[in-house]
């Protein structure tokens, strides 16, 4: 990213449900690709953090709708390898078109075809083999090569394997790739690794051009940051939840912790110092595009970290 200050958005699925009434089984937003209704949904949603990217003077990550647009979940809720590669591909268009209309006005615009755990990103199951985890994720991200995708980005991982397995893919494909961790309330990962060493271990093995993470308040990846290195350096991206809540608790609520967005701001504002090559910004689990405002508020007049 060359230090680009980029938006990008906040929670998708838990927007919509809550927000919009939508209903979305496994946490699955791409199959709203099948309706005009469903996209108009999705475009309308983009718009919102478009609008952010234009106050803020800066670039936007379009992330694609895929996050549960792999074989696994794809089966599970009725899609075939092939409806799931259209999916795929039709996401990624979504995004090319959306990214013509805004043209004029936010001209620096990143196509980012998203790729979620092959599992259950709160409750990791053992560690993965990062072979089969290259041999699972590869026809997602090829549906993302052949359909123009700028970028690859894969969110809520738990696991150095998959990780290291989904960089391998992405190699194959021809397309950059950053991972981006999920941490718990002490700052590591949810099978207990910390995140330096998990960032150290993937860059040994494989070596993602950046690093996120994702799916948890900056109180917690602060717990992670607190032994810094050279390996945060690595970490060009944030997408942080609006709530201070653990993944066990979020994963049990029936309501939407939305917290409040400026004391998320300031909270953010505490971790960024540590973090460099911080650049691009947006939300996760709780937030909307009033939280990612307020990340956005006073960083678009200084520019990226």
């Amino acid at each position: 990213m060359h230090g680009r200050p980029m938006v990008t958005d906040g929670g998708m699925e838990a927007d919509l449900i809550f927000h919009h009434d939508v209903e979305l089984p496994h946490f699955a937003a791409f199959p709203l690709l099948d309706s005009a209704e469903g996209q108009a949904l999705l475009q309308d949603y983009y718009d919102g953090y478009a609008a952010i990217a234009r106050a803020a003077g800066a670039g936007l990550m379009l992330e694609s709708p895929t996050w549960r647009a792999s074989s696994d979940w794809g089966e599970r809720l009725g899609y075939s390898p092939v409806e799931l590669a259209r999916a795929n591909t039709d996401a990624i268009g979504l995004l090319a078109r959306l990214r013509d209309r805004y043209a004029e006005t936010v001209p620096d615009v990143v196509l980012s075809g998203m790729v979620g755990p092959r599992g259950d990103g709160y409750r990791p199951g053992g560690p993965a083999d990062p072979i089969r985890s290259a041999d699972y994720h590869h026809p997602q991200i090829k549906a993302f090569a052949w359909s123009g995708a700028d970028m690859v980005t894969a969110y809520t991982l738990t696991d150095v394997g998959e990780a290291i397995g989904i960089v391998q893919a992405a190699r194959a494909a021809g397309l950059p790739v950053a991972i981006s961790f999920t941490v718990e309330t002490d700052g590591g990962l949810p099978g207990g690794v910390p995140l330096g060493q998990a960032i150290c271990e993937v860059d040994d093995a494989a070596g993602p051009d950046y690093f996120l993470v994702n799916c948890a308040h900056p109180c917690h990846v602060a717990a992670g940051l607190a032994e810094p290195g050279a390996w945060c350096d690595r970490i060009v991206g944030l997408r942080c939840n609006a709530s201070v809540k653990s993944h066990v608790e979020l994963d049990d609520a029936t309501e939407l912790d939305e917290g409040d967005p400026m004391a998320l701001a300031a909270e953010h504002d505490r971790i960024t110092p540590q973090l460099p090559r911080l650049a691009i910004i947006g939300g996760c689990c709780g937030t909307d595009t009033r939280h990612i405002a307020a990340l956005w508020t006073d960083r678009g007049r200084r520019g990226a970290s």
